[in-house]
């Protein structure tokens, strides 16, 4: 694939980087691989979306978010989280102000009904998604001035565009009706959907006419979702049910390192959790000292060391970025309980706070024991949080409810799951719009979105790190959510199982070149 780094952007444009590179495969081949066979995989962490029969083939419904095996998009994020070229074979600023971006789409490319690809498909699948997806909602409009060329107009500038185009909700589909468009599955991708059991298993046959000649190799792949069981996807991968499982436990990660039968494929700084801070008429959240005091008091080191074994976890620092970014600043302080008090005391709670019942759904097994340990180390400090388990099943909707801060409807104090992302998407989730700021105000938010207008116009990726780096500065004082530590992402599959290198985003995994021995 075309490999186009955030300096070859930066030196190059994206434009005349494309035109300097040549194509590569992704992954280096050790062994002849072998064309043919079966994989059948559980997936732990699944799509909470509920999909049903009238859209379980849909990419934003399917029973996981692993939307590259049907479908591609016009750029996709390698396991490095670099952005590369896919659909498109071209991209670059049509704009000084980095708001009008030009993409050429490659020719050839089939759709699964035999259909060729075209920039008409590009332009009436992101009329669909910038409706129905968050990401795109800064696209104004899409043109099509020929066949294989989309101009794309943003309501302002973004110099991380490409990796936009490279979300699990910036599909390329067929050109349809916007209000059925994906349903039927068909995609661009290595394998088409053969049949589906909303929420369970989705089956996949290879696509002979797939753009990446050669590929894939494998005939079929069986994806069923067993999240919230992990003991029953384990036992079936001892019992063959299974050639993989993904999305495991840190802790279960231990029960097969020493089978030769087994590897385990890792991923550094592949997910973290968010806290909402719902800062309504009434709640504590409103005051700073109170937010201060709760980041302070939790004991993140011991999150690591408990819900994820000492080594399979890292410290976040209530940002969106995950510590692997080259952009990430550490949380200044560390730990602090005296202070968390003598905050509480300013804030008006001399003997503590009980807080309002903290929510939280078994997304990952751990979820569990990464939130006792919080409960139990903010205590310390005076801090009381009930805790609530929530089913996975309609989880989203319970946690953003209505949302509408307009009307006084807000969302609840909550936690999430979170992936990594390039630093254009991760800090801007903290926008007063979004629901996982907790709809934060004032004077340092404002100067939040002022820099962060002020990086997306910066071509310069070393100018943007040092904005990125004023931005963090801003969060760790302004606490608007709490992101206390994160994990690792693993998958634990047969040996016979090749080339399979895991990446940070699960929804990004390609299966193109995996063979089976």
């Amino acid at each position: 694939m075309d490999n186009v780094t955030r300096r070859e952007i930066a030196t190059f444009g994206f434009g005349a980087a494309a035109a300097a590179l040549t194509a590569t495969d992704s992954f280096a081949q050790a062994e002849t691989p072998k064309r043919g066979g079966t994989l059948s995989y559980a997936q732990l962490s699944a799509n909470r979306r509920s999909a049903d029969p009238s859209n379980a083939k849909h990419p934003y419904y399917i029973v996981d978010a692993n939307t590259r095996l049907q479908w591609n998009c016009l750029t996709w994020v390698n396991p490095k989280l670099e952005c590369e070229l896919e659909l498109a074979s071209k991209i670059e600023p049509a704009s000084e102000k980095m708001d009008v971006w030009d993409v050429t789409v490659r020719e050839g490319v089939m759709f699964h009904n035999g259909r060729e690809m075209t920039s008409a498909d590009v332009a009436s699948s992101f009329d669909y998604h910038r409706q129905n997806a968050p990401f795109a909602r800064q696209i104004v409009k899409i043109e099509t001035p020929s066949k294989y060329v989309a101009r794309f107009f943003l309501d302002s500038g973004n110099s991380e565009f490409p990796y936009i185009l490279a979300e699990y909700n910036s599909i390329i589909l067929p050109a349809g009706d916007l209000k059925t468009i994906g349903m039927d599955g068909i995609g661009t991708g290595p394998f088409r959907i053969v049949s589906t059991d909303p929420n369970r298993s989705i089956i996949m046959e290879r696509f002979e006419g797939y753009w990446r000649k050669g590929f894939p190799y494998l005939d079929r792949i069986e994806c069923h979702n067993r999240e919230g069981q992990q003991e029953a996807a384990l036992n079936g991968l001892r019992a063959g049910q299974f050639d993989m499982v993904q999305s495991i436990d840190p802790r279960a990660v231990q029960q097969f390192q020493s089978d030769t039968a087994y590897e385990i494929e890792s991923s550094k700084g592949g997910y973290h959790f968010v806290i909402q801070l719902p800062k309504h008429p009434g709640s504590p959240f409103l005051d700073k000292r109170v937010r201060q005091a709760f980041a302070y008091a939790i004991d993140r080191e011991a999150i690591v060391r408990i819900a994820y074994s000492g080594k399979y976890g890292w410290v976040g620092n209530d940002s969106h970025l995950v510590v692997t970014d080259p952009n990430f600043v550490p949380r200044p302080g560390g730990r602090d309980v005296a202070r968390a008090k003598k905050l509480l005391a300013e804030a008006g709670y001399p003997n503590g706070i009980t807080l309002p019942t903290l929510y939280w759904s078994p997304q990952l097994p751990e979820v569990a024991r990464y939130f006792q340990v919080l409960q139990q180390s903010v205590k310390e400090a005076g801090i009381n949080v009930p805790l609530e388990e929530r089913p996975n099943d309609g989880y989203i909707q319970f946690r953003t409810g209505e949302n509408d801060v307009a009307k006084g409807k807000f969302h609840k104090f909550a936690m999430t799951a979170v992936g990594s992302r390039n630093p254009g998407i991760s800090l801007y989730r903290m926008r007063f719009e979004y629901v996982e700021s907790g709809h934060w105000t004032g004077p340092e938010h404002d100067k939040y979105m002022a820099l962060y207008n002020q990086a997306m116009v910066t071509g310069d990726a070393a100018k943007r790190k040092a904005i990125y780096a004023e931005m963090q500065a801003i969060l760790h004082e302004e606490v608007p959510a709490i992101l206390p530590a994160g994990g690792d992402t693993f998958l634990i599959r047969r040996k016979n199982i090749r080339n399979l290198p895991f990446h940070p985003q699960i929804w990004s995994i390609r299966f193109d070149e995996t063979w089976k021995a």
